[in-house]
């Protein structure tokens, strides 16, 4: 058995076992069935605010129907590519991200191959850091720009509340927000307030940056100002609410985050012990883990060894990581 059937074994045991997981994390028919009944309830019913509760879950559906739809136009894949790059704020075009793959590729395939001196082996680890790294390391961006947009994003809300109560307009609030707010939120809004500016709608400019930022809390403001604009009411009174509601909840994320701190902590290092002890032992006597990179019974048993401690991070990470 050669290196490229063991390849392709592990790549078949890793797409049977994704398959297993996406068949068995599908929704449960009893939990859709009492969803329908919960939505023709809110929908007949005679409570004005289960009527609110019902109009926002349909607004919330329909924009995340609306941003599905313009995923899956052609070239989704690379249109979602290029959201993401914009999402991280650096800038990126896709030829340098492209690029920055390939380089990473070329890098750790050509180290892989001088230190082992197997050029297939090489090739696939270098191909998987090629593929893997640069999104892990995009998706940590996204992550920590959306982080520190929903850190300012209540200020932002507070501040055009305030301009409200003033009389001022809310594109006009919208406008000061980008010059008083700082990161993300004052890009953000700046970009909004200059398609207003050319001639785009309130809604398109907002609904834009909605769908571009995949925040839920922008979205939140988007569905709250079209809720208003067709029920009416006080829109200064409405945005106050929201605006308490989110520090709320950045406030519970910041709880959970230092009661599971622990647990994360203890979940890095016993997913990263085996592989820095592997790292270190062949560092210091590369001869007593050769067999690894020759042996085929070897190969196959560290192969399964990534599998198994694969799926064992997957699981730990999946049990400390808490959606509010």
């Amino acid at each position: 058995m050669d290196i490229f059937q063991l390849l392709l074994i592990t790549i078949g045991l890793a797409a049977g076992l994704g398959l297993v997981v996406l068949a068995m994390g599908g929704g449960s028919p009893d939990k859709e069935s009492a969803r329908r009944l919960q939505s023709l309830r809110l929908r007949h019913t005679d409570d004005a605010g289960a009527k609110a509760e019902a109009q926002l879950r349909k607004a919330l559906s329909q924009r995340r129907g609306n941003t599905a739809a313009a995923l899956a136009d052609a070239n989704s894949r690379t249109a979602a590519l290029i959201q993401r790059l914009h999402r991280s704020g650096k800038g990126w075009t896709l030829q340098q991200f492209l690029q920055g793959c390939g380089g990473v590729a070329l890098v750790v395939a050509l180290v892989v191959w001088l230190k082992s001196g197997s050029l297939p082996l090489g090739l696939a680890v270098g191909l998987a850091a090629g593929a893997g790294i640069p999104h892990l390391a995009l998706n940590y961006l996204i992550s920590k720009r959306s982080a520190d947009f929903n850190a300012k994003f209540a200020d932002a809300i507070e501040l055009i509340v305030r301009g409200l109560r003033s009389g001022l307009p809310v594109s006009e609030t919208l406008s000061i927000i980008s010059t008083e707010i700082p990161g993300p939120v004052g890009e953000e809004f700046k970009l909004v307030s200059e398609r207003i500016r050319i001639g785009r709608t309130m809604d398109e400019a907002l609904q834009e940056t909605a769908d571009r930022l995949a925040i839920p809390e922008f979205n939140f403001f988007c569905i709250s100002l079209a809720i208003q604009r067709e029920t009416g009411g006080n829109l200064a009174e409405t945005l106050a609410n929201l605006s308490d509601v989110l520090r709320k909840r950045n406030q519970m994320k910041l709880k959970i985050r230092a009661m599971s701190s622990e647990s994360k902590a203890s979940a890095y290092i016993v997913g990263a012990l085996p592989f820095m002890v592997f790292f270190m032992i062949y560092m210091v006597n590369p001869l007593y883990l050769a067999g690894f990179f020759v042996d085929t019974r070897l190969i196959i048993t560290g192969l399964g060894g990534l599998v198994w401690m694969g799926i064992g991070v997957f699981i730990m990470a999946k049990m400390v990581s808490f959606e509010i």
